[in-house]
Formats: structure tokens, C-alpha cells, sequence
């Protein structure tokens, strides 16, 4: 298939990337925490990324689902910096610790993508891309000029503002969102933000309005649509089961779900006895139970999650 963005007019992108530019500044509203900071002139939002984005890694990624890195690996971009908090964050030293990384100008960013694609990578995998869409808008002219030709992963926590999500309609192939908490107060502890939920579910229904469910090609490889993937965490079970059963009411059960056993303890917890109630692995009875239930609602579950639930790393 071919990627979406191939479809659309050059004049078109540059448009959009024109209409993103807009959300950087004066006050920015390129994602839901609408940051009262111009990053138009390079003033950091709570993300703490102004102007350009900044890439804390790029390479073939052979980590993620089968169905995305294939056996020359996802074409994976790190963005660093993050929109959210979370306490648990297994990146946080570039989601929300020291920023670093290269500082990606439109042609920079459009260099990676081509350098991934001459790698021999089945995809362009944006991780963490919520507060930079301007950015990648103004990245794709040029790296379409220079003969991209690979789908694109939006790969996000799903705490995305729903004007960032419109922009990219028609040149997103494939939506990778996280949903990780469904109550308030879960969200309030755990990723600081207490309007999680309610973006998640009205950001991730826009993610399939736009792709519908995932489409693989004969060698079972994403073309298209949305893969959804939630990490099942210590304690949390009731978070687990609310999520599912709004992915088969709401999205159906066709909507494909990489039901995820890898929590481990990170960033702030632990740390002087902080969140002491998820300081562990989750249990295999925890995740044997949410994959009974994403069973019996009938889910399209990616193989990776009926695995996990044999797999003896889990403890008991």
C-alpha cells in the first residue's frame, strides 16, 4: 500500500505545517496542557522543547510488535521531552529529566527519516510526538522531496490535542496510542495529570476514525490503522478491565491490542519509599486475568499478549 501522505499535494503539508506552526505560539496549544509560553521564540512549554524538536535517538528498533519491525527493525525516532509526568515514566531521563539529545531542525529531522528508510526500516516510528506535530509537519516537504517513501507510526501516549490529530489525518498510517490509566485519580497520582482519561478515550476515537482498524499486508506487516496498547500495571486491575471494555464497546473488537506484562519498577518509584503500592512486578495472576478478560470480550490481541501470560518472568 501506499503511504498515506504520497496522496496529498505538497502545498497541502505545507499548509498544515503553516496551521501548526500557529499552535506553537503565543501561547501554545499544540497539546492539551496549553502552556501560556510562546515557543515560537524558543520558549520551552512545561515539555520543555521550544522551537525544534529535539531527537534523543534514531534507529531500526526491533523491540516493538512483530507487525512493525519486521525483520529490518521500526524506523524508530525518540522524541525527547514529555507532556505528561508519569511516576512510573521508563524513559524519563529524555521524557522529563536532563533534555537532551540533537536538536532537529525541519531538514535535520527529514535527514533521519531518510537515513531509517536507507536503512532498510519498514516504517518512521514517532515516539512521543504529542508536543512536537508542528515540527514533524514542517520535517515531512523535505523528506518527501528526498524520496520518503515508508508509512508513518504516530506513536503516543494519546494525551494529544484533538487539533495537533486533525492535521495529521491522511498522512498517519498507523496510530500507536497508550492508553494507561482510565480513572481520575489514578491519573492524578500516577501521571499528574487529572484529565488523562477523558482526552485518552476522545483522542484515541479520533485515531480510529482517521485509519480504522489495523490493516496487515501478506507478510504481516501494519499499513494501516490503529494498534492499541496498554501496560498492565501492579495493583491496577480494575484501570486494566474498564480500558478493555471500552475498546470492545466503543472501538469493536476488531481493534487490534498489544496487552503488555513489562511493567517494571522505574523513574520516581521507589525512590524514599514513593509509590510503594506499585513498587513491584505485576503478579502473573494480575496479568493472566486482564488477558482472560480481553479473551472473553473477544479482542484482536496482538501474539505478544497471549505469551506474556506464559511466560515465567512474571512473578508469582
Amino acid at each position: 500500500m501506499t503511504p498515506s501522505y504520497l496522496d496529498l499535494d505538497v502545498s497541502e503539508l505545507e499548509r498544515r505545517a503553516t496551521e501548526a506552526f500557529e499552535l506553537l505560539g503565543p501561547r501554545c496549544l499544540v497539546c492539551p496542557r496549553e502552556c501560556k509560553v510562546d515557543r515560537r521564540a524558543d520558549v520551552p512549554g512545561l515539555c520543555a522543547v521550544g522551537r525544534h524538536a529535539v531527537v534523543a535517538s534514531w534507529f531500526p528498533h526491533f523491540g516493538e510488535e512483530d507487525c512493525l519491525r519486521g525483520w529490518n527493525g521500526s524506523g524508530t525516532i525518540f522524541f525527547s521531552g514529555c507532556n505528561l509526568r508519569c511516576v512510573f515514566c521508563q524513559n524519563w531521563d529524555i521524557s522529563w529529566g536532563n533534555l537532551r539529545g540533537v536538536v532537529a531542525t525541519p531538514d535535520r529531522l527529514a535527514a533521519m527519516m531518510l537515513e531509517l528508510q536507507g536503512r532498510g526500516c519498514h516504517n518512521v516510528n514517532f515516539v512521543t510526538p504529542e508536543h512536537v506535530v508542528p515540527q514533524v509537519l514542517e520535517a515531512l516537504p523535505p523528506a518527501i522531496e528526498g524520496g520518503l517513501r515508508l508509512p508513518l507510526v504516530y506513536n503516543t501516549s494519546a494525551y494529544d490535542s484533538l487539533d495537533s490529530l486533525r492535521l495529521m489525518e491522511g498522512l498517519v498510517d498507523v496510530y500507536m496510542p497508550d492508553f494507561k490509566l482510565w480513572t481520575r485519580e489514578a491519573s492524578r497520582r500516577y501521571l499528574k495529570r487529572t484529565d488523562y482519561p477523558d482526552v485518552a478515550r476522545e483522542t484515541i476515537l479520533e485515531m480510529h476514525r482517521q485509519v480504522g482498524d489495523l490493516v496487515l499486508d501478506e507478510r504481516g506487516l501494519a499499513v494501516r490503522g490503529l494498534l492499541l496498547r496498554h501496560l498492565v500495571m501492579p495493583g491496577l486491575l480494575a484501570e486494566t478491565q474498564a480500558i478493555l471494555r471500552f475498546v470492545a464497546e466503543e472501538l469493536g473488537t476488531g481493534c487490534y491490542v498489544n496487552l503488555m506484562a513489562q511493567y517494571y519498577p522505574s523513574g520516581r518509584v521507589g525512590r524514599e519509599g514513593e509509590f510503594a503500592e506499585i513498587d513491584r512486578h505485576v503478579f502473573r495472576e494480575e496479568y493472566v486475568e486482564a488477558l482472560g478478560l480481553a479473551e472473553e470480550l473477544g479482542l484482536r490481541l496482538d501474539p505478544r499478549s497471549r505469551s506474556e501470560g506464559r511466560s515465567l518472568a512474571l512473578t508469582g
